[in-house]
């Protein structure tokens, strides 16, 4: 016969096991009752990065949570074990700017059927499906832009490109650019490089270019960095009639285009915006909203005469 009070003695056992056991996933949770999301950017070696960082930081904190932020270095095999890590750590969101268009795509697909909403900030991939959002800058229009103030300032050009092919967003400038100008005769390409987007790749890619083809008049960069490496090759090469365009509306291309106002150009992007948009969908959709797959933020092309509605030592 069993023994009724060794069957009490056993269930009191558990349930105060349980209840322990409660308390201490109860104090665990309150311990750590906000979110934590995740970011990782090409390169923090670039101060529009830097920019969108601080807005997605501003935002994060005011809600109490916490954002914690990874450098690969443009290396595209670092990123995707970041991302890796991220997956690991159950991160509640992941903000990605990618080093890759395409090697990136298999680990965030991971991310995704892991139940963690992914977006990207100022590029994409080529093949978006398992993001939640791109917050991008109008890239093809950006280009388009320069290129139209090109045709508008010249009769002909003979024309270098700075490149950052294996990034969406870069190529997508390239693109818009050659739409215009290509087209039009008088207007040739004479040489391009690679240069991912990076000051210190962009000066010796453009001393190269100079050496193989120096009769050039037009530089179009990818973005601000790529043309302000750009314009140390040309002064170092005497070659200072040349005009040169980028992207971005950095406060030091800014100050160039202020200097020189007939000789230099840039488009604006708002890394403020972008990271400040990025933040707030992923709020939305976290709380239950539907956000759209695809949020293009405008640009603007800053030249000598716009340059005075802009600040010299601020972003837009």
């Amino acid at each position: 016969m069993k023994n009724p009070k060794g069957n009490l003695r056993f269930w009191l056992a558990m349930i105060s096991a349980f209840a322990l056991g409660s308390l201490v996933f109860t104090t665990g949770l309150a311990r750590h009752p906000h979110r934590v999301f995740a970011a990782t950017y090409m390169t923090m070696n670039n101060p529009f990065y830097q920019v969108i960082n601080t807005e997605l930081r501003k935002a994060v904190t005011e809600h109490g949570d916490r954002l914690v932020v990874r450098d690969p270095l443009m290396n595209a095999d670092k990123q995707i074990e970041q991302v890796e890590q991220f997956i690991e750590d159950n991160v509640d969101g992941i903000f990605v700017n990618p080093v890759d268009s395409v090697t990136l795509g298999p680990v965030l697909r991971r991310a995704q059927k892991a139940g963690i909403p992914v977006i990207a900030v100022d590029s994409t991939l080529k093949d978006d499906s398992m993001l939640l959002t791109t917050v991008i800058s109008d890239n093809y229009d950006a280009g388009r832009q320069c290129g139209q103030d090109l045709l508008d300032k010249t009769d002909s050009a003979r024309i270098w490109l700075l490149r950052h092919s294996s990034a969406v967003s870069a190529s997508e400038r390239i693109q818009g650019f050659l739409s215009v100008v290509e087209p039009v005769p008088g207007y040739t390409v004479i040489g391009e490089a690679e240069c991912e987007g990076q000051l210190e790749q962009a000066m010796p890619a453009m001393e190269e270019l100079i050496r193989l083809q120096p009769d050039g008049t037009v530089v179009m960069a990818l973005n601000d960095p790529s043309a302000l490496g750009a314009i140390a090759a040309l002064e170092e090469a005497g070659l200072n009639s040349v005009m040169v365009y980028g992207i971005d509306g950095t406060p030091d291309m800014k100050s160039r285009i202020a200097a020189y106002p007939g000789q230099y150009a840039t488009v604006a992007q708002s890394p403020i915006s972008i990271g400040s948009i990025a933040a707030h969908t992923m709020y939305e959709h976290l709380s239950g909203k539907r956000v759209p797959h695809y949020i293009p933020v405008e640009v603007s092309l800053i030249d000598g005469k716009t340059i005075g509605g802009y600040s010299l030592t601020e972003w837009q």
